[in-house]
C-alpha cells in the first residue's frame, strides 16, 4: 500500500461474499466510476479462470487486458513437440531453460509516480480475512524487505542452496515462498536477480537448484491450466484414484497438530501450525507420511494445508 501511494495510485477495496459477487461488484465499480480500461493478473485455478472469464463477458464495454505476471513463461508456451503438455519435470525443465536461453522474460520498472491520483480512495475498510501474527525476523512484511531478502539470498545464499536446502536445521532457504504466492515479488524479480549474482545458473553452474525450484513453481501452474481436474480434487495419475484410503479420523488429527509420535513430521506440522509455514523439505516428510504410512487420502492433507491457520 505505501509502495502504491509513493506513486500517486489510490488503493480500492472492495469485498464481496464469493466468485459471483465480485463480477457483479467490479461491473458496478466500472459503471459508477466510468472505467474504459480493466488490467489484471491472470490466476490459473479453474474456478478462478471461469470468474476473470465472466468478468471479460459482463463487461462488454470495457477493454480487458490480462497479464501473466505470476509465472515466468504462459502457460502453454513449453510443450512438446506433438504440442502437449510435459507430463514428467525434467523434460519440462529442459525445454523451460532452453526457453530462457532463447530471451528473458523482462523485468518491468515500477511507474513513474503520478503527479496527482485520478480519483480520491475512500479509507480502507476493516478487513474480514483471516490474519496471523508472524515473525518480521523470518518474513517479509513488505516489497521493500522482500527486496532486500532476495538480493541477500542471491549474493551467497543461492549458490550454498543446493548443500543446504534438505537440512531443516540450516537457514539454507530464501523463505520467499509466502512473497511470491501473494505477489509481493515476481518470479522474474527473482530470475533476474538470480542470473545477475549468478549468471552460470541457466548452465548448470551455482544458483542452478534455486532456478530449478522456481520452474518447479511453473511446471504446477502449467500443469493446472491443461489439466483443470488437478483444481478439482481429482489425482494427476488416474490409477491412484482407486487407493482404498483408511478413514482414520484421529489418525488425521494426530498429524495436523504434530502429534504423531515421529519427531520430525510432528516438529514439521506444529512449525506449520505456529508461523503459516514449512521448510521445503519437510513438506515432502509430512506428505509421504500422511499418504504412505498412515495411508490417509491426500485431499485431506490438502484441505489442511490450504485452510487458514488458527
Amino acid at each position: 500500500m505505501p509502495a502504491l501511494a509513493e506513486r500517486g495510485i489510490p488503493l480500492w477495496v472492495e469485498e464481496a461474499d464469493d466468485f459471483t459477487a465480485s463480477v457483479e461488484r467490479l461491473a458496478d465499480f466500472c459503471q459508477q466510476h466510468q472505467v474504459s480500461h480493466l488490467f489484471y493478473n491472470y490466476q490459473y485455478e479453474f474456478n478462478e479462470r471461469q470468474r476473470d472469464a465472466a468478468v471479460e463477458n459482463t463487461l462488454r464495454d470495457v477493454i480487458c487486458q490480462g497479464f501473466d505476471d505470476s509465472v515466468l513463461l504462459p502457460p502453454g508456451s513449453v510443450l512438446t513437440g506433438g504440442g502437449e503438455m510435459y507430463k514428467v519435470f525434467t523434460p519440462f525443465k529442459n525445454a523451460f531453460i532452453r526457453r530462457l536461453r532463447d530471451g528473458l522474460p523482462a523485468c518491468v520498472a515500477a511507474p513513474k509516480p503520478r503527479q496527482a491520483p485520478a480519483c480520491q480512495a475512500p479509507p480502507l475498510p476493516e478487513l474480514n480475512y483471516p490474519q496471523t501474527p508472524f515473525d518480521g525476523l523470518l518474513f517479509a512484511a513488505d516489497e521493500k524487505t522482500a527486496l532486500a531478502r532476495l538480493r541477500a539470498f542471491c549474493q551467497q545464499a543461492a549458490a550454498d542452496y543446493e548443500g543446504q536446502r534438505d537440512f531443516p536445521a540450516v537457514e539454507g532457504t530464501s523463505r520467499l515462498s509466502p512473497c511470491l504466492a501473494i505477489g509481493v515479488l515476481s518470479p522474474r524479480q527473482c530470475l533476474h536477480r538470480l542470473l545477475t549474482e549468478h549468471p552460470a545458473a541457466l548452465d548448470g553452474g551455482a544458483g542452478a537448484t534455486w532456478l530449478n525450484e522456481l520452474i518447479w513453481r511453473e511446471f504446477y501452474r502449467h500443469l493446472m491450466v491443461y489439466y483443470p481436474k488437478l483444481c478439482k480434487g481429482r489425482p494427476f495419475t488416474a490409477w491412484t484414484d482407486k487407493v482404498a484410503w483408511r478413514a482414520e479420523e484421529a489418525a488425521l488429527q494426530a498429524w495436523q497438530r504434530g502429534e504423531t509420535g515421529f519427531p520430525i513430521v510432528d516438529a514439521a506440522m506444529r512449525q506449520l501450525n505456529a508461523t503459516g509455514w514449512m521448510h521445503n523439505r519437510l513438506r515432502m516428510i509430512v506428505a509421504s507420511f500422511l499418504t504412505k504410512d498412515l495411508r490417509l487420502d491426500w485431499r485431506a492433507g490438502e484441505r489442511y494445508f490450504m485452510s487458514p491457520a488458527d
